[in-house]
């Protein structure tokens, strides 16, 4: 039977042996299985499968409850495709509304950047400009508190 210890999990996965071991504590995999004579852990392919799930959702800031939602609706299968599809779209929602406010503040940003150039240059017109476009800038920076 092959097996993976947590160092080949930890490279194939690219989560830290701690990540690894917490999401065993919690519940998210496992048990994992050990290694009569040395205690190591030793990792399924269907333990390396679920870790490499996680670390996607990882990646895209779900987090643990929801982690434990998808495993739960993933081993259901289709019968669980639409609260699975629900899941996925609450979180893109969330990231869309984070790059927007990211958006925003790279606005910011550029408009005052634009408007200190504008100052060192001696350009009062365009300063004006970039005045205005900066209370609009700062505008959208409110939207988000």
């Amino acid at each position: 039977m092959t097996s993976f210890t947590i160092q080949d999990v930890s490279r194939r996965s690219g989560l830290s042996e701690p990540t690894l071991r917490y999401y065993e504590d919690v519940g998210l995999v496992g048990p994992i299985e050990r290694d009569e004579k040395s205690g190591h852990r030793r990792y399924r392919p269907e333990d390396l499968d679920i870790l490499e799930a996680l670390s996607c959702l990882r990646a895209v800031g779900v987090g643990i409850e929801d982690m434990r939602t998808y495993l739960a609706n993933r081993a259901r299968g289709r019968a669980a495709a639409a609260e699975q599809r629900d899941l996925l779209l609450r979180h893109a929602e969330r990231v869309e509304a984070e790059i927007a406010a990211q958006h925003a503040r790279l606005g910011y940003l550029r408009v005052k950047a634009a408007m200190w150039d504008a100052r060192d240059r001696g350009d009062a017109a365009a300063e004006a400009a970039a005045v205005q476009r900066l209370v609009d800038a700062v505008g959208r920076l409110e939207v988000l508190r």
